[in-house]
């Protein structure tokens, strides 16, 4: 049976002993909820520490980065490559935040080159997709999104399904002033990326995970996740405590069987 997915994303939060303080607590809590599959996303430069405590305590719990660049070795100033990441041997690397897009000049294009390499080093791409409050207000969130989802899995064959996830993150919702997206609202873009992935995979594109994420906590966490199209919760700032995020836990629990 394929487990429920909960994450959180660090962004540029959490000092290396802040990071693995976090992460046993969250290791020795996630053993109380069999029914989830967890990961957490931190900064780069804890990477190599919090990989070697999760394989001493023997933790389920995935490690990702939260970005990468395409090419395996060159000059990029600054840049992290995947055969870097795989050498770590993490499980995920975070694609196409909307961070990443507005503030450091991430394209659609360079989403797809990026999903590409990660799963040519065995890496899962977690491929965040996200429309403007503009577009909203304009009715072309739908198109946008679209355009993001076909893009970023150009030359994805049906073969690595099972391989790469989605998070919608509509960009208006993230962030200390986002706005929680109502669960009707959150519905009708899910049921539509749905539709989109079966007409680019036919019936194996029901099989790609789709997350949520988006301003998610304890007020509206078991809300999304009774969605039938929303297989993850793609948490911020309300799982960076663990307790908080074990609440999510709970809340999750009783809706996800």
């Amino acid at each position: 049976m394929k487990k429920f997915l909960l994450g959180t994303n660090w962004k540029m939060n959490k000092t290396l002993a802040e990071g693995t303080d976090y992460t046993v607590n969250v290791s020795e809590i996630i053993t109380k909820y069999p029914q989830f599959e967890f990961f957490i996303i931190p900064p780069h430069t804890h990477l190599w520490k919090l990989k070697e405590l999760l394989d001493s305590k023997k933790s389920a719990l995935k490690l990702g980065a939260q970005n990468m660049h395409y090419e395996d070795a060159g000059q990029f100033t600054g840049e992290i490559s995947p055969v870097m990441l795989a050498e770590i041997g993490l499980d995920i690397v975070e694609l196409g935040h909307c961070e990443r897009r507005q503030y450091f000049n991430e394209t659609d294009e360079t989403v797809n080159l990026k999903t590409l390499a990660a799963l040519k080093h065995q890496l899962l791409p977690l491929i965040c997709i996200g429309e403007k409050m503009s577009d909203r207000n304009y009715g072309i969130s739908k198109e946008m999104l679209a355009k993001q989802l076909k893009v970023a899995l150009k030359n994805v064959s049906a073969d690595e399904i099972g391989k790469f996830w989605i998070a919608y993150e509509p960009i208006w919702a993230i962030g200390v002033n986002g706005i929680p997206a109502e669960t009707p609202y959150v519905e009708e873009i899910h049921d539509f990326l749905r539709s989109v992935l079966i007409d680019l995979y036919g019936p194996s594109g029901k099989d790609v995970p789709l997350l949520f994420g988006g301003s998610v906590n304890i007020n509206n966490a078991s809300e999304y996740a009774q969605l039938t199209n929303v297989d993850g919760l793609f948490i911020g700032r309300s799982a960076w405590e663990p307790d908080l995020f074990e609440e999510i836990m709970i809340l999750v629990g009783d809706v996800v069987k």
